[in-house]
């Protein structure tokens, strides 16, 4: 068991390098001065690049998964998520305005190409959370004004949602892609699908959420995916 756990840390670690080295070469993730990558740990900055920077990156993710999605057709979690980067982007306009910041043009869609692989976008994702996290926790730890903190916040736990969701995705990628998780949606016993029992269905973990996308109900129809 432990040769076999072991096995499987180092090919999630494996795949996890390639799929950055995939995201760095295609250009994924965005410029060196556009959104999270502009961020670093320790720095100093002004309420207008806070705001800046966050507002790039959620039009970075937004670009990212349209694009994945032109590429590999809409699915689960991309076909969710994009959704919430646009709640995202909605939540930070009004910050602008409130704070005398331009707001400042959206031009993330040319800095982005898709991954060869379904399951290169899906790891090259969780990177661009955890780069999201960690960009709104930077910010966090600055003297901010209470509506700005507040949306922070909330965008940070709607990213570790996301990220939640493609760290799902990505294990079942090491296991085969062989789905199986419980849940009450989508299975033949009390559910809507292809499953078996009692919505043990394709992929269902969560409450009917196909692809294990969510890992509990609140999730769907808030800012979970």
């Amino acid at each position: 068991m432990k040769i076999m756990k072991k096995s499987k840390i180092f090919l999630i670690a494996a795949l996890t390098i390639l799929a950055v080295g995939t995201l760095t070469m295609t250009g994924f993730a965005g410029a060196a001065s556009f959104g999270s990558a502009a961020v670093q740990e320790g720095e100093t900055y002004t309420l207008e690049q806070m705001l800046t920077y966050a507002i790039q990156d959620e039009y970075l993710a937004q670009a990212e998964y349209a694009k994945i999605m032109e590429v590999f057709q809409e699915q689960r979690p991309f076909s969710n998520i994009i959704v919430a980067e646009g709640r995202h982007i909605q939540e930070l306009l009004p910050l602008f305005e409130a704070h005398g910041v331009a707001v400042p043009q959206n031009n993330a869609a040319g800095l982005v190409k898709a991954p060869g692989t379904v399951e290169e976008a899906i790891l090259a994702s969780v990177e661009a959370e955890k780069k999201n996290i960690a960009m709104y926790e930077t910010f966090l730890q600055k003297e901010l004004p209470d509506d700005v903190r507040a949306v922070f916040v909330e965008l940070q736990t709607a990213s570790q949602h996301h990220l939640n969701a493609f760290t799902n995705r990505a294990d079942r990628i090491q296991n085969g892609g062989t789905g199986g998780g419980a849940g009450n949606g989508f299975g033949n016993g009390n559910g809507n699908g292809n499953g078996n029992g009692n919505g043990d269905g394709n992929d269902g973990r969560g409450s009917g959420i196909r692809y294990g996308d969510c890992l509990n109900a609140t999730e769907e129809g808030t800012d979970g995916i």
